[in-house]
């Protein structure tokens, strides 16, 4: 159920996988803290999108703002702070919304999160090509897996992230990765780095009460 282009991950993770060492500690720990905080309202629940913002430049330039979000200091050195999105309109996927967004200057990063179901590499013969039937195959497979997936990304190019199986939901079954979600991954760099995002909306970083 994956492709170059699909956001879901490649095959079903593995809890007991060593989890690869972050390019970025500031981002692993951005995208282990949003993963951390979506985990405490549960399952089922629509995609996220977060921009990346310097703790130290937040607090330096937008202090109201940092004080509404209860952030009294400037962190650790090179930290992010997450700042939730409005939701998506009604109907909208979040890989499709990511193909309009231009973030600004001021976003050091962005990061994502969703749910999807995901089958083992060794059924993608016998998905469907039409998109209405692959979903009702995938729902109704027996070795279906549902996922959370947490990506985040740097305009420096490091990547993170977080995902956590229905199966295995705890905090200390959690995968962690670099290249987890590849997918998912080019799209949110694609919204730092894609100069074809000229012509689509910029989108300002709006905060999140509960975060």
């Amino acid at each position: 159920m994956t492709s170059p282009t699909d956001p879901t991950p490649d095959g079903v993770p593995d809890p007991s996988a060593p989890d690869a060492l972050p390019e970025d500690p500031a981002l692993a720990a951005a995208v282990l803290e949003i993963e951390a905080h979506v985990a405490q309202d549960g399952w089922d629940q629509p995609a996220r999108l977060y921009a990346l913002v310097d703790t130290a430049t937040l607090v330096a330039q937008e202090p109201a703002l940092a004080a509404a979000m209860a952030i009294d200091g400037p962190g650790d050195d090179g930290s992010f702070t997450p700042i939730e999105q409005d939701g998506l309109p009604p109907g909208q996927v979040l890989e499709d919304a990511l193909t309009t967004i231009a973030w600004p200057d001021s976003v050091a990063g962005c990061a994502a999160v969703i749910e999807r179901l995901v089958l083992p590499p060794d059924v993608d013969d016998e998905i469907p090509d039409d998109p209405t039937a692959a979903e009702l195959f995938a729902r109704e497979h027996p070795e279906r897996q549902e996922v959370r997936m947490v990506a985040g990304v740097t305009r420096a190019g490091a990547s993170y992230c977080a995902l956590r199986l229905r199966a295995h939901d705890d905090e200390q079954s959690v995968v962690n990765g670099t290249e987890l979600v590849p997918g998912l991954l080019d799209l949110l760099h694609a919204t730092l780095h894609d100069h074809l995002h000229d012509l689509a909306h910029d989108t300002q970083p709006h905060p999140d009460e509960n975060h």
